[in-house]
């Protein structure tokens, strides 16, 4: 929603005191909140500012009166908060204030770069989805990651409407589609209106499963509670409800054993499929060689690798099914060992790597993984699996696949549409009766071809010698003849018969796309330009490309001048304010020099702007082939 900078924002003013009231209480009617709370999410001062999205649609942010001005809600669409169906839509900012605002679906860090860049969330990109959530509801999107052994949950990232209901999310088990369609994140333009200040710590997800709900957060929705700082937490989820299957039945488990037999697998698998890439360089801190390298080895389908004990053959099949075992639950605190250090002594004295303790007195206190052992027996014999790390990369380039198509789809609704015709008119008026053509009807290019290939065939113009060649009747001459000199010569046969029977008259030929051109250059030129799905006006005249032209002005000052995009539904305006602020310049509106009044208009652009002019024109819709850059043109003395 906001991708592109955001048009047209008119002056800030503030609030009405029965204006902001009505709006406090449209916040605590909404997000059921306090009379208190709703005082600081709209305080007093709140100013009101009005704009235009990059897709021309309207809305109103409400913006804080001290500081920066931290935008703290926003309605979209015509009418302000007051409208009967209207709703306010928190702010990232707000969001930071009061978590609880909206119910939070979580996606891997990957994902949010994505969502920032104007993407929604795809279904491949949900890690949890809270339940009883219906289609259209707002939701706020938060980023999930797991540092060592501690699933971390960040403060809201991106604010949209469901898709789909989380029901149709949960049990369809679809691979594809949206989840979320995204309306606002960290880093666009509206959150850069803002302080931009640091996004809040992420917190870790509290394991205590006895933990009071009502007491904690009032969290509504189930499985979920909330983490250990009260002040500043997001809801997060049961780490069992990310693992329980559709039916409510739990998914198998593994016993600490199973798990530390797993964890000795994950080892094998960096050593065997991953020591000879470059980030090895040993020595390496052993933290750091569990967090980045172990953890992300895991089976991402342990249940193909070692079947619980707690589970019956019947559970292995399928291996995709939604109550096989998590993989994330694999880690050195549900293991036997209990802590990475006796882990690591437990593979070292098996022989698969090799470890030095830290020197007495030394600010380094982590163990370093000095070297693996890649010719032991388990290593050679290992068969690689299915690692966490790989089904994650996997997920994320789907996601990013259906980002690119979406925009590509979204690009092409957004093109305009430009089509040119050509009417009869003057002396082709004669041509198009005698090829039984309404006079009145504005044609294509392939039509007019079409029209004369077929007028050719009928009268058996195609020249018998050159094919090439069309010999020119009296419709056609009268029609192209006066325009230019067209070749001609006599054919070989009228030249023999020429000879014996005295002279002939001379015979015209023209090839068959000169003719084409010939003929269209004597019919009047009608244009018409429309985004796609709408109606277009037709325009009379002929429609050039817009000219992006570089001169030398006052000495060795650059500037780039821009004609001829009024055509294209572009305000001269619009174009040299959005210019302005897009190549942080100077620019000017004035008639184009030496061309009659209503000819059109030239912005001027300070600098060499070519490419920045290009890039903007093709982002709001004209085709690539109505644009025409020049090079540098130096003023002569």
């Amino acid at each position: 929603m906001f991708k592109k900078p955001v048009s047209n924002w008119k002056t800030s003013s503030p609030l009405r005191s029965s204006d902001r009231k009505k709006l406090k209480l449209k916040a605590v009617s909404l997000f059921s909140i306090s009379i208190e709370e709703a005082d600081v999410l709209v305080p007093e001062g709140i100013l009101s500012i009005k704009f235009k999205t990059h897709l021309n649609e309207p809305g109103i942010a409400y913006l804080a009166r001290d500081g920066d001005h931290d935008p703290l809600w926003f309605t979209l669409g015509k009418g302000d908060f007051q409208q009967q169906d209207a709703l306010i839509i928190p702010t990232i900012y707000t969001l930071w204030k009061n978590h609880k605002l909206l119910p939070s679906l979580f996606t891997p860090k990957a994902v949010i770069p994505i969502l920032s860049g104007g993407a929604d969330l795809m279904i491949p990109g949900v890690v949890h989805c809270p339940q009883s959530l219906s289609e259209g509801q707002l939701v706020s999107i938060c980023k999930y990651e797991r540092i060592g052994d501690i699933p971390m949950l960040s403060p809201p990232l991106a604010v949209g409407r469901m898709a789909v209901a989380s029901d149709q999310l949960q049990d369809s088990g679809q691979e594809k589609g949206k989840a979320v369609h995204v309306l606002h994140t960290w880093k666009d333009h509206l959150w850069e209106l803002g302080s931009k200040g640091d996004i809040p710590q992420d917190l870790p997800m509290k394991e205590d499963e006895d933990v009071n709900l009502e007491k904690a957060g009032d969290t509504e929705e189930e499985g979920m509670h909330v983490p250990v700082d009260a002040d500043t937490s997001v809801v997060v989820p049961e780490p069992s409800s990310l693992s329980d299957a559709p039916d409510g039945t739990r998914a198998p488990v593994y016993t600490p054993d199973e798990v530390s037999q797993l964890l000795r697998m994950s080892l094998i698998q960096v050593i065997a499929r991953y020591i000879d890439a470059p980030a090895f360089t040993f020595p390496i801190p052993a933290t750091i060689f569990y967090a980045n390298h172990i953890l992300p080895s895991r089976p991402n389908f342990p249940e193909l690798v070692l079947l619980p004990s707690s589970s019956s053959p019947a559970d292995t099949s399928p291996p995709y099914d939604s109550s096989s075992p998590d993989p994330y639950s694999i880690t050195v605190k549900s293991s036997s060992f209990k802590s990475l250090t006796a882990f690591l002594k437990s593979t070292e004295k098996s022989g698969l790597i090799t470890t030095k303790a830290p020197q007495k007195h030394s600010a380094q206190t982590d163990v370093l993984i000095t070297a693996v052992n890649s010719s032991h027996p388990d290593v050679q014999v290992h068969r690689p699996f299915a690692t966490v790390r790989e089904v994650e990369a996997k997920a994320a380039r789907k996601v990013l696949q259906e980002v690119k198509q979406r925009e590509q789809r979204a690009a092409a609704e957004l093109e305009l549409e430009v089509q040119e015709f050509w009417k009869p008119h003057l002396i082709s008026v004669a041509l198009f009766e005698a090829m039984g053509a309404n006079t009145s009807n504005l044609y294509t290019h392939p039509e007019v071809r079409s029209l004369l290939d077929s007028y050719i065939t009928a009268r058996q113009l195609v020249n018998p010698h050159d094919q090439a060649y069309i010999n020119l009747d009296a419709a056609l001459t009268l029609c192209v003849a006066p325009q230019s000199k067209s070749k001609s010569s006599k054919n070989k046969k009228s030249s023999t018969e020429g000879a014996e029977s005295g002279p002939q008259t001379q015979s015209e030929f023209m090839k068959r796309d000169e003719l084409v051109k010939k003929v269209l250059a004597a019919m009047q030129n009608w244009y018409e330009v429309k985004r796609s799905g709408n109606e277009g006006v037709t325009k009379k005249g002929k429609l050039s490309p817009i000219q992006i032209v570089m001169k030398t002005r006052q000495g060795r000052k650059l500037s780039t001048l821009i004609t001829g995009f009024e055509p294209f539904n572009i305000v001269p305006e619009d174009l040299s304010e959005d210019l302005r602020k897009l190549c942080a310049g100077a620019t000017s509106i004035s008639p184009i020099p030496g061309k009659p009044a209503n000819s059109g208009m030239e912005v001027l652009v300070q600098g060499k702007q070519s490419k920045a002019v290009v890039d903007y024109l093709l982002g709001k819709g004209v085709p690539k082939k109505w644009i025409e850059a020049h090079e540098v043109v130096k003023r002569k003395n």
